[in-house]
């Protein structure tokens, strides 16, 4: 029988180059054939296939280029079956989205502006090895997919992470090396252009970052010429699209109609001022042009956009002139404020112009922390930052349907900006989440919520190692002209080239996202842009911040959970845990507690009161360890006998008071000086040449006898004796 050609693999070819010491392989013309580009990208063991799709006829009654990028993680690559009811993958995770949002900052630029087909890029993940990351491998394998296809495009463009580990650059650190990494800087570039960064780091300085990135793009450029050695050799011929542009005429007699109202109602710092100025101007313009040209609204409207764009990008760049007056370098009217909120654990609101902010901590036990089910080694998270953007912070007003793609990048910033700056596990063991409100959006809402958070962290006791600040720096170019402006509004943002969002404390940066309009940046404008954001930083941290909370709050809110901790022989776990769970309910049910226990015998106590905490950390100590021989101990009498009455004094602990050790006179009858049910105190004794536990109430009260004897509590295990030579007392953490 005969086989088709689409069948055959008489196209498939084998590329191959080194990337930090591994193979990147890239296989075209065996997978995915039907797609506009495919290829199967293998680094190390990883192995993504990437696909670049066009629809065949622009999208009707769009004003923008619309284009998809999705990264798909699959857990067979990585050898786990879904935990999900329906076992199988659903939703796209929080990574996958935040790498789906990394691979589409680079390549959309570089689309033509005005095309009007819809464009889908699909990465999926098949295999997965640990030190070869898939997003890397996606992120090329997209780029070699496009610039293969017949799709329109300025590429291609390649990108690689950049690490800091013992003082050194690493490209694509390895995952041993990731965990002693003091940067992971994401850097795409073009063939000349810096085209993407997205950095997390440790208060990294302005120079080591540069340098970081500018060792990256030299990295990059070399992979570029790989890549177009690919496309000179199976690329298709791009093909030609219907333009979407207004016709030069519509828009030049549109222009002149309309610019002198549009630069009146754009001469403002208020934007809702602004918008309603514009909405005659608009009106004005749909009475006269809508006969002129039928049927042609939305290149109308797309003419109006050109023309704002037109006049902010003058005033800029002609006349240093802000829409809203300001100076290139100055920020906008600042406000701080903290504990706006009743008996949540910490509030801060921050408000930079028409953009406000309010964030809310709350501090729970580790076991609240977030599990994950990714494709990496990561599990779970103990710092969670949400962010949310409801409409009215607009002007606007639609249905939520829960966070979309953007609300997740911008909380995930807000999270990797504060992760440095965070206290170990050890220092403060609690899961802490902080909530983002944006109430009031003009741009930069990303680096409000950090500001914002900082205030919320500091007043609900965290102790962070210092505070951080967010500011964004702006962009217009005009060939080889560029000027940048510090802590741009949503006009500059929307008309603009750039969204440079750097966040860090006043030592270094700990998180960088760059957006772009233009297909990249060249390396004065990133040093430029770096030095502007640190001025304004500290300039915020020390004017606007540090005056209203200088440093984390001493004590926690009085409604948040008290914790201590403690660690024991993990093989005693199961004498803390009991039968069934039983040992340790009774002891969260006595002591009014929450208890996570570890594998390696890290045990966490949460209650909202600390005395109850200490109490039930007693306990366990206590069955951990054995009772402390001479320590007098609060116990319970359960059971007696002719001779004595057993007293337990923590669950699974207990001993036996001997008749002639009940009282300081002689004792007939156990049951004339004790029942069962009874609280009473007893003194650890040696134990016996049998192990046995004994107890001697008798020796207890010649201890205490004439002193002030005080029992915050008369639950099993926990006393608080003053005045007690060699007296067990609980440890207090918190």
């Amino acid at each position: 029988m005969a086989m088709s050609s689409l069948m055959s693999f008489d196209d498939f070819k084998k590329y191959e180059i080194e990337i930090a010491g591994r193979p990147l392989v890239v296989e075209v013309g065996k997978m995915a054939q039907l797609a506009g580009g495919s290829c199967l990208v293998r680094y190390g063991e990883t192995n993504v296939l990437c696909t670049a799709t066009m629809a065949p006829k622009p999208r009707e009654g769009v004003d923008f280029f619309p284009l998809s990028v999705d990264y798909e993680e699959k857990l067979y690559s990585v050898g786990r079956i879904p935990g999900s009811f329906q076992r199988r993958e659903g939703k796209a995770s929080e990574k996958a989205t935040l790498a789906s949002r990394v691979i589409d900052r680079p390549i959309r630029p570089l689309f033509p502006k005005d095309m009007r087909n819809d464009v889908g890029v699909v990465a999926t993940v098949m295999s997965v090895d640990p030190d070869c990351e898939p997003q890397i491998a996606a992120m090329l394998g997209v780029s070699i997919a496009i610039s293969i296809s017949e799709i329109p495009w300025d590429g291609p463009i390649s990108g690689v992470v950049v690490g800091l580990v013992e003082g050194k650059y690493v490209i694509n650190p390895t995952l041993e090396q990731r965990a002693k990494s003091d940067m992971y800087v994401t850097v795409a570039s073009t063939s000349d252009l810096v085209a993407m960064i997205e950095a997390g780091a440790n208060e990294v300085d302005n120079d080591t970052m540069y340098d970081g990135i500018m060792f990256a793009h030299k990295e990059n450029q070399r992979i570029v010429e790989f890549i177009n050695q690919i496309k000179s050799e199976v690329g298709k011929e791009k093909i030609d699209f219907p333009s979407n542009d207004p016709d030069p005429e519509m828009y030049e007699a549109i222009k002149d109609f309309a610019i002198e109202d549009i630069r009146a109602a754009l001469d403002t710092d208020d934007k809702r001022i602004r918008d309603e100025r514009l909405k005659p101007v608009y009106e004005k313009v749909h009475e006269k042009f809508d006969e002129i040209y039928p049927e042609m609204e939305v290149k109308i409207e797309e003419c109006l956009y050109k023309v704002q764009k037109y006049v902010v990008r003058r005033w800029l760049l002609d006349d240093g002139k802000r829409v809203d007056g300001r100076d290139i370098n100055e920020i906008r009217p600042l406000n701080a404020q903290i504990d706006l909120l009743d008996r949540v654990h910490g509030s801060g609101m921050f408000t930079r112009g028409q953009t406000q902010v309010l964030s809310i901590t709350t501090l729970g036990p580790m076991s609240d922390a977030q599990m994950l089910d990714g494709l990496d080694e990561e599990d779970s998270k103990r710092y969670i930052h949400h962010y949310n953007f409801p409409s009215y912070s607009v002007g606007e007003t639609k249905p939520s349907r829960g966070p979309g793609r953007r609300e997740i990048g911008h909380g995930a910033l807000a999270e990797r900006s504060l992760i440095p700056v965070l206290p170990s596990v050890e220092e403060f063991p609690y899961t802490i989440r902080v909530v983002s409100e944006v109430l009031s959006s003009n741009g930069s809402t990303s680096q409000g919520s950090v500001c914002g958070s900082t205030l919320s962290l500091m007043a609900a006791g965290v102790p962070i190692k210092a505070p951080v600040a967010g500011i964004s720096c702006g962009l217009i170019t005009e060939g080889d002209r560029f000027m940048t402006m510090v802590d741009i509004q949503g006009l500059e943002d929307f008309f603009g080239d750039m969204d440079f969002k750097v966040a860090g404390t006043k030592k270094g940066i700990t998180s960088i996202q760059m957006d772009l309009k233009v297909h990249g940046l060249t390396p004065a404008i990133i040093r430029e842009a770096l030095d502007k954001t640190y001025k304004a930083r500290c300039y915020i941290i020390d004017e606007i911040m540090t005056p209203v909370i200088a440093e984390p709050r001493k004590e926690l809110s009085k409604w948040a959970p008290k914790m201590v901790t403690t660690k024991i022989d993990p093989e005693k776990i199961g004498d803390v845990i009991g039968k069934q769970g039983k040992v340790i309910q009774k002891i969260c049910a006595e002591c009014n507690c929450k208890i996570d226990v570890e594998e390696d015998g890290n045990i966490f106590i949460s209650s909202t009161d600390i005395d109850d905490a200490n109490r039930a950390l007693f306990i366990v100590e206590t069955i951990a360890n054995g009772p402390e021989e001479g320590g007098i101990y609060n116990g319970v009498v359960t059971r007696l006998m002719s001779f004595g009455a057993f007293v337990e004094i923590a669950p699974g602990v207990e001993g036996m008071v001997h008749i002639s050790q009940l009282d300081v006179k002689r004792t007939e009858k156990v049951e004339d000086v004790v029942n069962v049910g009874d609280h009473v105190m007893v003194k650890v004794l040696p134990v016996d040449d049998q192990g046995r536990l004994n107890f001697s109430r008798r020796d207890a009260l010649i201890e205490f006898n004439g002193l002030d004897i005080e029992s915050t509590s008369d639950s099993v295990g926990h006393r608080d004796f003053k005045g007690s030579k060699g007296r067990r007392t609980p440890r207090r953490n918190g």
